[in-house]
């Protein structure tokens, strides 16, 4: 039997998309939520710590935190041809964490970017079936995008 579990960090990260038609072209930031959705089968090996479980959820927490949290809270994303925000953040110096990004820093592409990053860390010793199945992210309580490589697989 296949089960879903979800879990998610939160940060303060700030970014701008240049191109916007509106203000999102300005400077600005969001409390993001970045939640991974995980499917396989609860393990059911005995005497295991993860019994029960389709994984740990202290152990996503710390590939959440290490991989996205501990890189993009308190830091500004910026796209890689956005030059004009790249050169003003160059003024704050060194102290200041900008991440750039080969993307534009839209909901949609970091809930891509994320996915990339923590797919590979989800794994289990108990042939469980574990996958991570997406990576939704949120900008604001209204506002989610959500990376489904599979969902894209089937529609082409």
């Amino acid at each position: 039997m296949v089960t879903k579990i979800k879990r998610w960090v939160e940060t303060d990260t700030g970014h701008r998309v240049p191109n916007h038609k509106s203000k999102c072209r300005h400077f600005h930031g969001h409390r993001y939520r970045w939640e991974v959705v995980i499917e396989g089968e609860v393990v059911s090996q005995e005497g295991v710590s993860e019994e029960g479980m389709l994984m740990d959820f202290s152990d996503i927490s710390n590939i959440l935190n290490r991989e996205i949290h501990d890189i993009v809270d308190h830091s500004f994303l910026v796209y890689e041809n956005d030059l004009e925000a790249i050169n003003a953040l160059d003024l704050l110096g060194n102290q200041h964490r900008t991440l750039v990004l080969p993307f534009i820093p839209t909901a949609e592409n970091l809930a891509r970017w994320a996915f990339e990053k923590v797919e590979k860390h989800i794994k289990s010793s108990y042939n469980n079936k574990l996958r991570l199945i997406s990576f939704n992210v949120r900008e604001t309580p209204k506002s989610w995008a959500s990376w489904t490589p599979y969902l894209q697989k089937m529609n082409r």
